[in-house]
């Protein structure tokens, strides 16, 4: 609802402001009582507004409408926001105006030219965002390294040779799994700043997985732990995600895991083969 009140505010000030544009070529004193009166028509406006919030609707068909606009205000909302991370300023009193104008039939561009703007728009978002994840990729492979180096001079830390970095906290004694094979796990992951982007353990439920069907760093380390262990992992990111970048995982970042490796199922499943 606060939405649709702001666009309703924001719909009154472009009113005004257009109406003041044109007071340039008239009397002062016409001007100055037509801008008054405009301000009380948007007086009424907001009024009307904050009286409808509390009424009941007539009719289903009020009642969509009325939920377009709150969607539709939702959907420009975050979409101006999105675009201003990339210091692209989409003003929203020009956005309404255009919404304002096609539903009158006096927009201002043609077809093709709105499409020409959105087509040359979307280019440079897409440039913006090129920018930003190059620069946060090279940042993430700074902060990785360094802390990669740190960690590994951590007692008990070992290295493998494709980069691998582990440390024991608690050794098993069973089975050690291998790549084919399907294990069951905790494990809890994080970013190098401690961001948590992922727990079996909130889930209170352990993973089930193919060995061979997880990122090369979780592969390899698993192969490690003998059942029953639980192991901290730092994994750089050629061994994780790479350059892939998702809203949780930045590109090229290193990931921290700590993992229980609590039974081997395909092991399990065999041995009850055996027994039965």
């Amino acid at each position: 609802m606060k939405s649709v009140l702001k666009m309703s505010l924001l719909a009154a000030t472009v009113a005004m402001a257009a109406g003041c544009q044109k007071e340039e070529a008239k009397q002062p004193e016409t001007a100055k009582a037509e801008a008054a009166a405009q301000t009380e028509t948007a007086k009424a406006e907001v009024a009307t507004q904050t009286e409808t919030q509390a009424m009941s609707f007539k009719t289903e068909d009020e009642k969509a409408a009325y939920a377009i606009g709150t969607s539709l205000a939702q959907y420009l909302k975050s979409n101006l926001e999105q675009q201003s991370q990339f210091g692209i300023d989409l003003k929203p009193e020009v956005v309404i105006r255009g919404v304002e104008d096609a539903f009158n039939g006096t927009s201002k561009l043609t077809d093709e030219q709105a499409q020409e703007a959105l087509k040359a728009l979307d280019g440079r978002v897409a440039e913006k965002m090129k920018e930003k994840e190059e620069k946060d990729s090279a940042a993430a492979i700074k902060a990785g390294n360094e802390y990669r180096d740190g960690f590994s001079k951590k007692d008990g830390v070992k290295v493998t040779e494709s980069g691998l970095m582990y440390q024991v906290e608690r050794l098993g004694d069973g089975k050690k799994p291998k790549a084919e094979d399907t294990v069951v796990v905790h494990y809890k992951g994080t970013l190098i700043d401690g961001t948590q982007f992922d727990s079996s353990y909130d889930r209170n439920q352990p993973a089930t997985f193919p060995l061979n069907r997880v990122i090369p760093g979780w592969t390899e380390g698993v192969q490690l732990m003998p059942v029953g262990s639980k192991f901290k992992f730092v994994i750089p990111p050629e061994l994780a995600y790479g350059t892939q970048n998702t809203p949780s995982i930045p590109g090229n970042s290193t990931l921290v895991f700590e993992v229980e490796l609590i039974k081997i199922e395909s092991e399990a499943a065999k041995e009850e083969k055996a027994q039965g």
